[in-house]
Parts: structure tokens; C-alpha cells; sequence
């Protein structure tokens, strides 16, 4: 056992120090009843002090009570010690806080994290998920044992901080086939994950008080991270096309938009809308972020090719991440910045944690080159076809009539408005009384929610499980 005792010359005399770390480690439950103390002779060549110190503050406890020896066996923490009669500090200190740190206690309870617990809900329509029981998992182990193995010592001090050459090459190959995105390797920052993302982006273009247009509903991550940031945020109503470039403010620095599928709602931006929103950003000298967290996911028709591919003058920065085709605790993501920008991105990553984990890059890397990527991508985009489907055609026999249907040309979930008024409250718990579970969408507005909308993911449900889903929220709605 090691034990961190400071131990301080010109003050009291050694034991008295010795018996005083112990005794509060004793206290303060970092030893628990019943632990056995490390021998004398042990503690001593620890602290680097003479076992007779050690001897005479063990002596100490034992006379206090605070430990009890058993002979033949050492010296234990007292079983008997009642830590109910430890004084507690009567006032905790009120540690003054910056304004990024007010602004993110207050949000503390806005937010969805660190994670939703498990659903006790038998039919849970949560968003948000990839079904990962299709995911090859024991391929993705192999790949990742192999390079673990062949790892020299080199490769495991720090890494680049804007990402493994190898994952940037990969990322930049699939991005120009699948999304039509204008981007070479080095403009590739590899990212813990899409909010970190998020995040880089403001610090390095938004100032506090700034003023950025942002879609209205939009998601809490975006919508949080600049208002801690103290930037103006100013609201764009978002219809059944969604966002409207003709709506968009005169003066904004920056515009956050969800244009494949717009989250919440599910819109997709179309062609005309897209061209506005690029010579809107021309015109006013602003750039255009492009948050394209489902964009390898769409069902009717081809689909539309991303903003930043469209754009001719470098003004859109367009985010990823594959938490949504993958699994969210690999934690990477990435985001195509214009050549000006790469300097000040690869910097900011550095500062922020300097690189993400090189292994499960590599791993990543070798796993898009090989095709396997693609593979898995098909068989995931024709398992969420199928319970789209499904989802579709049990709202039509159960809820026709009564609800209007949005986000179902792509993405992984659907928006269901009721028409007649309803109680988010009171249809969530009805639901969730017969085990299903809907979310409410009134809270990712900035302004009051005109309507009352739920949300209905559908790639962690099989069909049948939605089709009773469907069934039972009927009965509520």
C-alpha cells in the first residue's frame, strides 16, 4: 500500500506529522475500517524516514484508538471507529466563478448528460442511438489487437494534434465520395467527437457578444456552448424546409445550421435554400457551419450534396462525427476548415487536449480504407430503412388523422405533431405508463414552442417492438 504523507523539515517533529497524515486519512475515510496499515518497516523506507518514527506514530493511534494490532497479522484500521462524531466544515468556501464557469453551472440543468440511464421502457423511441448489435465488433478488435502489437515506441508518445495522417487521408477519401464535400487531408482536424467540435469553432470565431443566427428549434449542444461563450443569439424560425435564408438577420457573424437533417425537426434544407444561405454568408462576410451529424443516412430520392460542397468561396466549415454510424464512445469525430483556418484549429486542439487517442484512430483508419467502413454502412442504412418503414406505415394505420409527420426523408428519427392541443407532460407519462417512451421537442427552442411535437427515434426498436410502440401511444394520443 502507498501512502502520500508530506512530510515538512523545520516543523514538528517527524512522528507527530506521520500520525497526523494517517490519522487523517483514517478520518477522512481514504482508509476504511478494517484496512491493514502497512508495516512500520514498509512505511518507513516509503517516507525515506527511520522505522523507530514510524514505530513511535503507530503507537500514537493505537493508544487513541484510531488502529489495533493483531498479533501475527499487523496493524489494522479500528472495526470499532465511529466517523459520525467527525466534525464537518460548517460553511463550505463559495469559490468565485468566471463567466464561462456561471454560464455552464447554469445550464447544468438544461442538459442531457453525461448520459440518459438505461430505459426501463419495454418500447423506447429514444434518438440520438446507432444499432449497435449489427456493428462488427470482433473484426474491429482484430484490427485494433493488430496494430496494438506492431505499435513501436514512437508511435505511442503524443500524436499530431490535428490527427493520424492515415485517419485524415481516410476521412477526406469518404467525405468527397458520400457527401460531395471540397476538402484536402490537411484540412481535416480530427476531434474527440462532434461537441468538441462545436466548441472549437466558437472559441476560435466567436466573440463574446457577437451575434450568430442560429435555427430555431436547434440542438441543446450547439445552442449551449455559445451561450457560454456570451454570444448573441439570434433565433431563425424553421419550417418544413427548413431553415429561411430570407429570414436570416442583417448582422451575424456566424449562422449554425443542421441542413441534412435539421435537428430537431427533421427538415431538409433544399437545393434553392442552400444556394440562398451560401450567397447570404457571401454577401454579409460570414461564414456558415455546417453540423452534418446525420448526413450518411437519407431514403427518398438522392441526396442533396453537402453545403460546404456547394459553397465556392471557403466560407462553410462542415462537422461530422461517427458516433451515429459507430459507437459514441470512440469519441471521434471531425470538422473540413478552409487552408486560413487549419493553423488556428490544429492549435486550438492542441491547447484543448492536445490530440485524440492515436490507437482508436489508427484502428478507424485502417477500418474506412479496407472497405469495411462502407460495408457496414449499407447494412446499417438497410436496417434503418427497414424500421422506418415500419414506423411509417404503424403511424399511418394508427395515428392517421391525428398527427401530422415530419423528418422522415432521412436521419434516424421522425417528429410527430399532434393536431389536436395536447400536454407534452401528460402524453410522456401516459406512454411512458405503457411502456413507451417519446420525447418532447418544446425543449430546443430559444422562444415558446408554436406546437407540441414529439420525437420518435426508431434504430434501437425492431419492427415488431415499434409496431406495438405504436399501438400502445395511439391509445394515449
Amino acid at each position: 500500500m502507498e501512502l502520500a504523507i508530506p512530510l515538512f523539515k523545520n516543523s514538528e517533529p517527524l512522528f507527530r506529522q506521520v500520525y497526523t497524515g494517517l490519522r487523517k486519512a483514517i478520518l477522512s475515510g481514504s482508509l476504511p475500517a478494517g484496512d491493514r496499515l502497512p508495516s512500520t518497516r514498509d512505511l518507513a523506507e516509503q517516507l525515506g524516514i527511520s522505522r523507530t518514527v514510524v514505530v513511535l506514530a503507530y503507537d500514537h493511534l493505537l493508544a487513541e484508538g484510531f488502529v489495533e494490532g493483531r498479533r501475527g497479522s499487523g496493524t489494522y484500521v479500528s472495526s470499532s471507529l465511529n466517523r459520525s462524531t467527525v466534525g464537518k466544515p460548517k460553511k463550505l468556501s463559495s469559490l468565485p466563478l468566471s463567466r464561462f464557469g456561471t454560464a455552464v453551472a447554469e445550464a447544468a440543468h438544461k442538459l442531457d448528460f453525461p448520459n440518459r440511464p438505461p430505459s426501463r421502457l419495454r418500447y423506447d423511441f429514444a434518438f440520438g442511438r446507432s444499432d449497435m448489435s449489427i456493428f462488427p465488433f470482433e473484426t474491429w478488435r482484430r484490427i485494433s489487437m493488430r496494430h496494438a502489437l506492431k505499435t513501436s515506441i514512437r508511435e505511442v508518445d503524443y500524436g499530431p494534434a490535428a490527427g493520424v495522417p492515415a485517419l485524415r487521408d481516410a476521412i477526406c477519401l469518404h467525405l468527397r465520395r458520400s457527401r460531395a464535400v471540397a476538402c484536402e487531408p490537411s484540412e481535416v482536424i480530427v476531434v474527440s467527437g462532434a461537441q468538441q467540435g462545436l466548441d472549437l469553432v466558437t472559441r476560435i470565431l466567436v466573440d463574446r457578444g457577437d451575434s450568430v443566427a442560429i435555427e430555431d428549434p436547434q440542438y441543446q449542444g450547439t445552442k449551449e456552448v455559445l451561450r457560454a461563450a456570451g454570444a448573441r443569439l439570434v433565433p431563425v424560425p424553421v419550417d418544413r424546409d427548413g431553415v429561411d435564408p430570407a429570414k436570416l438577420p442583417s448582422r451575424a457573424k456566424t449562422v449554425f445550421v443542421t441542413p441534412s437533417h435539421q435537428f430537431p425537426t427533421g427538415a431538409i434544407l433544399p437545393l434553392d435554400r442552400r444556394l440562398a444561405l451560401i450567397e447570404w454568408a457571401n454577401r454579409r462576410n460570414a461564414v456558415i457551419i455546417e453540423n452534418d451529424y446525420d448526413g450518411e443516412f437519407h431514403y427518398d430520392g438522392r441526396p442533396l450534396e453537402s453545403l460546404q460542397g456547394l459553397d465556392p468561396n471557403g466560407r462553410t466549415i462542415y462537422m461530422g462525427t461517427f458516433s451515429r454510424t459507430i459507437f459514441p464512445a470512440l469519441r471521434i469525430g471531425y470538422v473540413v476548415v478552409p487552408k486560413s483556418l487549419t493553423a488556428a484549429f490544429t492549435t486550438a486542439k492542441w491547447l484543448a487536449d492536445q490530440h485524440s487517442a492515436i490507437l482508436e484512430q489508427q484502428t478507424l483508419a485502417e477500418f474506412i480504407t479496407s472497405g469495411l467502413y462502407e460495408r457496414h454502412l449499407r447494412r446499417l442504412r438497410r436496417r434503418n430503412a427497414e424500421r422506418r418503414e415500419a414506423l411509417l406505415n404503424a403511424i399511418h394505420d394508427y395515428l392517421s388523422g391525428r398527427v401530422e409527420l415530419s423528418g422522415d426523408g432521412s436521419g434516424t428519427h421522425v417528429v410527430l405533431w399532434p393536431k389536436k392541443d395536447t400536454s407534452e407532460d401528460e402524453v410522456i407519462a401516459k406512454a411512458a405508463a405503457r411502456s413507451v417512451g417519446v420525447y418532447r421537442i418544446s425543449q430546443y427552442y430559444l422562444k415558446k414552442a408554436s406546437r407540441t411535437g414529439f420525437m420518435l427515434g426508431y434504430t434501437t426498436l425492431n419492427e415488431d417492438e415499434i409496431w406495438k410502440g405504436i399501438r400502445l401511444l395511439a391509445e394515449v394520443l
